[in-house]
């Protein structure tokens, strides 16, 4: 399939690790030029490419956003695609002993991020009538999770927001594509007892979101579900 990436400019938050990192990376190798917004400046350091610009800011700060938007358009000119990529979870078992602060970050984070990203992409999208923003949200979004229920609550409610946008901005010439993996391999797991064998790779991720980002402009993809066969076996 011909790439058409080539100068693209891509909005990507959480790249200075797991799928964001491998993603950027990726999108750098396909001719993209690349905008990562994240809390640290790792992958700025750890690749150096002239299509590569680094901004640090929280998802969760509104005028950190609105100050990473207005850097990229410093940069490059224009968001061509928004990737919703930075995301957060924390055990919670027990419903009962969890305490407020934990839900609100992962509420911050995993809905109010989006939100306020989506918002800025949109001022950049409307006027040209065209775009696309790829949400990273997870299986979590689809299926519950006895020991992480705040974490599938918050990627739920990202998911509303993506398809009720969805419907919004079909009309206006702008994508908007869900992107859920299942367990992934990556740092998001920190030292928990889990079958990462069974899990995916965050290069199969990478994979898949370029896959929705070379399709031909009159061909959308709403949503695309997957997962390592050998954790559904």
């Amino acid at each position: 399939m011909m790439n058409n990436l080539e100068n693209k400019v891509i909005f990507i938050t959480g790249a200075s690790s797991g799928i964001g990192k491998a993603t950027a990376q990726s999108l750098l190798k396909m001719g993209a030029r690349v905008f990562d917004f994240s809390r640290s400046r790792q992958l700025a350091e750890e690749v150096s490419h002239e299509n590569l610009r680094s901004f640090r800011g929280d998802v969760s700060l509104e005028a950190d956003v609105q100050k990473g938007f207005s850097a990229c358009l410093e940069a490059f000119g224009t968001v061509d695609v928004l990737i919703n990529n930075a995301g957060i979870g924390m055990i919670s078992p027990d419903l009962a002993e969890t305490d407020l602060d934990t839900f609100e970050k992962m509420m911050d984070v995993n809905v109010r991020g989006v939100f306020l990203c989506n918002r800025e992409a949109l001022k950049i999208m409307k006027p040209k009538q065209a775009g696309h923003i790829v949400t990273v949200i997870s299986m979590g979004g689809q299926r519950t999770n006895p020991t992480a229920p705040l974490y599938c609550a918050s990627k739920f409610g990202a998911r509303g927001l993506s398809s009720g946008l969805a419907d919004q901005a079909l009309k206006l010439g702008i994508k908007v594509t869900d992107v859920n993996p299942g367990p992934t391999d990556s740092d998001y797991w920190g030292d928990r007892k889990v079958p990462r064998e069974k899990f995916l790779q965050v290069e199969d991720v990478a994979r898949v979101i370029s896959f929705v980002l070379i399709q031909p402009e009159y061909v959308l993809i709403r949503e695309i579900n997957f997962d390592n066969m050998k954790f559904l076996a």
